[in-house]
């Protein structure tokens, strides 16, 4: 029987309990096989098949050259966590699903920028902080996520108090909502990286989003060195 891929998840030391079973059940759906990931556990890619940056608090802005802003909440030994396992899995060729912050990780990474109030930067976007499908979406055309998705308007999810501005090196808009405001990002050639401003894990009732992390297994399956557990 063939391995099933092994995909690494990085999650917040606060919330990653609740957050890792979600994800953990999606890759499983998928055919993958999900290990977490945070401050304080071993993260080395070489033990791994895909990696999954979750969601959580902010990123600094200390990463791009924004400024801070003091209601928000940060997490300095996971921001430089990711931004490694990003920076390296991007060089080495490893998939890569950035959820939420997960997506402005990608970008960040790849020397981007955020915007760190993306409903003052789109004001024309309607402000939601639901796990429940809200945000009307849609994939732009010829995308990799039209591809995975389809190009019917979905229903999303929103968390997020920040969003992409300035697009790193090679990567492209997949997805925007009505405002303008990006709502996932991509590289547009293989290697496989994602980023989507939402929690598909949340949707897992919708066929669109198990695709998401379907693609994700596809792509780590195709370069697969599973290492034992």
């Amino acid at each position: 029987m063939t391995a099933r891929p092994r995909i690494a998840v990085t999650t917040s030391a606060r919330s990653g309990w609740r957050i890792f079973p979600l994800v953990a059940l999606n890759v499983w759906l998928a055919g993958g096989r999900a290990v977490r990931w945070g401050t304080g556990r071993a993260a080395e890619l070489n033990t791994v098949d895909g990696l999954v940056i979750g969601g959580g608090d902010d990123i600094s802005p200390a990463l791009y050259g924004g400024e801070i802003r003091a209601e928000v909440r940060l997490d300095p030994a996971r921001d430089a966590l990711e931004r490694r396992l990003a920076e390296e899995a991007l060089e080495r060729g490893l998939p890569v699903l950035g959820i939420c912050r997960g997506a402005q990780m990608l970008n960040v990474a790849l020397g981007g920028t955020l915007h760190a109030d993306a409903y003052a930067a789109f004001p024309g976007s309607r402000r939601y902080r639901t796990i429940l499908p809200r945000r009307r979406v849609r994939a732009c055309r010829g995308t990799l996520l039209a591809g995975i998705a389809g190009r019917e308007e979905m229903l999303v999810n929103a968390l997020h108090t920040q969003a992409v501005d300035r697009l790193g090196r090679g990567l492209r808009v997949a997805a925007e909502d009505a405002g303008g405001m990006i709502q996932a990002i991509e590289r547009p050639g293989p290697p496989f990286a994602l980023g989507v401003q939402w929690h598909p894990e949340h949707l897992f009732y919708q066929a669109a989003q198990r695709r998401i992390f379907a693609a994700l297994v596809r792509a780590a399956a195709g370069r697969a060195v599973t290492a034992p557990a």
